[in-house]
């Protein structure tokens, strides 16, 4: 992996904590070792995003569950979208809806990607690994 991709941080939003373990361990495995930053609710992230510890120009990568117990992603899709620091931070929906319209409305709002978590664990464990491959060789810009 390349110098500029090790500096991104991966600000993960996901409430689920098997999934964010299964996340990060298939991550590795694909041999993304960036630090993740792991958020069990959107008030956390958006405390963290938007905060005096949050990425303060450092160039960011948002996976976000639209299932939070506190918000919806797509409320904190919006935000980022709309703050001038973070619009162009890649965000990847990693939900388990997969609903045509939800879909649509992830992608209106400025999702990058938009993955349905399949339900299976091993089926999951390798679309984790092969967006970890994805991961590794996107170019993330900072913030302005």
């Amino acid at each position: 992996m390349n110098t500029a991709a090790q500096a991104v941080t991966i600000v993960m939003v996901e409430d689920d904590e098997g999934h964010a373990r299964l996340i990060e361990r298939n991550l590795k495995r694909a041999g993304v070792f960036n630090e993740v930053r792991h958020f069990a609710s959107g008030t956390a992230a958006i405390e963290h995003l938007f905060g005096p510890d949050g990425p303060n120009g450092r160039p960011v990568l948002v996976l976000l569950d639209l299932n939070l117990p506190d918000m919806s992603g797509f409320d904190i899709l919006a935000k980022l979208k709309e703050d001038p620091k973070l619009r162009f931070a890649p965000v990847i929906v990693l939900t388990t809806t997969d609903d045509e319209r939800e879909i649509r409305r992830g992608y209106e709002l400025g999702c990058n990607v938009y993955i349905t978590k399949p339900v299976n664990y091993e089926t999951f464990a390798q679309a984790i690994r092969q967006l970890g491959l994805f991961l590794a060789v996107i170019q993330v810009p900072e913030a302005p």
